[in-house]
Order: structure tokens, then C-alpha cells, then sequence
């Protein structure tokens, strides 16, 4: 497991914890729900499953011919963490001092998200492959292992 996957998969249980407690303030100060709902499924969907799958299929997905994608995993990692970190502190923050000057910042945080999402799409298409098209490549790799012998 490289570094990026463990980040990937130890922030996803932060994320789990964070909306843990925020749904367990929900019953205790139900005047949160209002600015922190919205954040607190973010938490769920986006921090906890969407890192726990990358972390997960970074480091499980096959990688014909061993590729390593550090940097890929890398810009994921961060691309995620600081649009979803940015989201968890300026949308309560926005909703309770109702400045909507926040607005820009808080598309900022999308787009860093949606750019974690590209990234991870492209590297998963670089990693998955065909039966036929992963029986191809080791033939081809047997062959020039027997040819350089």
C-alpha cells in the first residue's frame, strides 16, 4: 500500500467520525441540523466512501505490467481533501452568517472535487483492461522477456 492509498483509506475514517458526531449534535442541538446537513452527507458520501473506493482501487486494481501511479493517486488525494475541506468549513459558515460572498469559494471547493474525480477516472483507465486485452499484454511481455534471453 503506498503512502497516498493509506492517506486515502485514514481520511475516509476521519470523514466517518466527523459524520458520526455531527448526526450524533444533530439530536442534542437540533438547531444545527440547518447549517451542518448538507455538510454532514458531503462527509458521509463524498469523505468516507468516495476516499475509502479510490484508496481502495488505487491499491487493489490491477496494474498490468506493475504501473505505478503515485502522482495520480497524489493529486486525487489532494484535490479531493481540499475541496471537501474547504465545503466542511465554508457552507455552515456561509448558511450562518449568511454572506453569499462565500458562494465562489464554495464552487471553487466543486471544482477541486470534480478535478479529483477526473483524475481518478483517468487513472482507473489507464489500470483496467479486458480479460483478452490483459491475456494479450502478458503474452507480449513473455515474448520480449524470451527475446532478450
Amino acid at each position: 500500500m503506498s503512502f497516498w492509498q493509506f492517506l486515502f483509506v485514514r481520511s475516509s475514517l476521519f470523514y466517518l467520525l466527523y459524520t458520526t458526531l455531527t448526526g450524533s449534535a444533530f439530536y442534542l442541538w437540533p438547531a444545527l441540523v440547518g447549517y451542518f446537513k448538507t455538510t454532514h452527507v458531503h462527509a458521509g458520501l463524498v469523505g468516507f466512501f468516495l476516499s475509502m473506493v479510490m484508496g481502495v482501487a488505487y491499491w487493489m486494481m490491477p496494474r498490468p505490467g506493475q504501473i505505478r501511479q503515485e502522482r495520480l493517486e497524489g493529486l486525487t488525494y489532494v484535490l479531493l481533501n481540499a475541496g471537501l475541506l474547504l465545503r466542511l468549513v465554508l457552507e455552515p459558515l456561509m448558511l450562518y452568517t449568511t454572506n453569499p460572498g462565500l458562494r465562489p469559494a464554495l464552487a471553487v471547493s466543486g471544482l477541486l472535487q470534480a478535478g479529483a474525480v477526473a483524475v481518478f477516472a483517468y487513472a482507473m483507465s489507464q489500470r483496467v483492461f479486458t480479460k483478452e486485452r490483459l491475456f494479450q499484454m502478458a503474452e507480449e511481455r513473455k515474448r520480449r522477456q524470451q527475446a532478450s534471453s
